[in-house]
């Protein structure tokens, strides 16, 4: 018996229920497979560029900076400006992501890359996005080998490279294309929604910034759909 029915089956005898008829069991496992959307509100029923912008205006509504990049050649001279600009170090760890391969550092010296998971040491991160959701301004994260967590927490300067046509509409858009790139039973071990940079107000209701991950969040979207 599968994992979730075992989980399914003890819970209804804690409760003093027997088992489930087969026709109720068969109607409950289409509902789950099926993955079928709730309500999805209206404002992200619209164009693509109108969902980039919303998705830009609802970042930064929550403390984010965004900045636009006409293609991913213009990335490390934007992440660069942005260290500047913010007088932050120069020393970058940037995600081992193929995504990132080609960015052509060699035009900006004066930074310092290295790859892999995040240090304490770190104060800088540069990573890409699995997608970005324009209805709530958030960042989709997948964990894995070439995108280690500890990037989208550890240092307190976050930098993310996203495409302008990994950005969805919604939520449920985003766990669609989870599940159809990974597969059903093979998703990444974490996924991280991220909406802006860290914050807390649970001491006397003042917020903090950078709590519990990165006190600075800035998002590159790059224009990959002329």
């Amino acid at each position: 018996m599968p994992a979730r029915d075992r989980i399914f089956a003890r819970i209804r005898h804690n409760l003093g229920r027997g088992p489930l008829p087969e026709t109720e069991v068969n109607a409950l496992k289409a509902r789950i497979e099926g993955h079928a959307p709730h309500t999805i509100p209206t404002r992200t029923a619209i164009t693509r560029n109108k969902q980039v912008d919303l998705f830009q205006e609802k970042a930064e509504a929550l403390a984010a900076t965004v900045a636009r990049v006409p293609s991913l050649e213009d990335v490390p001279e934007a992440v660069r400006d942005y260290l500047a600009a913010h007088n932050l170090s120069t020393r970058i760890k940037m995600a081992p992501d193929t995504a990132l391969d080609g960015l052509p550092f060699d035009r900006t010296p004066m930074l310092e890359i290295t790859r892999g998971a995040a240090t304490p040491e770190d104060e800088v991160s540069l990573t890409p996005a699995f997608t970005g959701i324009a209805e709530t301004g958030t960042l989709c994260m997948a964990s894995g080998p070439e995108t280690p967590s500890t990037l989208n927490f550890l240092p307190e300067n976050h930098v993310v490279v996203i495409r302008k046509s990994q950005i969805t509409g919604t939520m449920e858009d985003s766990w669609a294309q989870l599940r159809t790139k990974f597969g059903e039973g093979n998703l990444p071990r974490t996924i991280n929604f991220i909406s802006g940079p860290s914050r807390t107000g649970d001491i006397e209701q003042t917020l903090i910034m950078g709590a519990h991950g990165p006190r600075r969040l800035h998002i590159l979207i790059v224009d990959d759909e002329k």
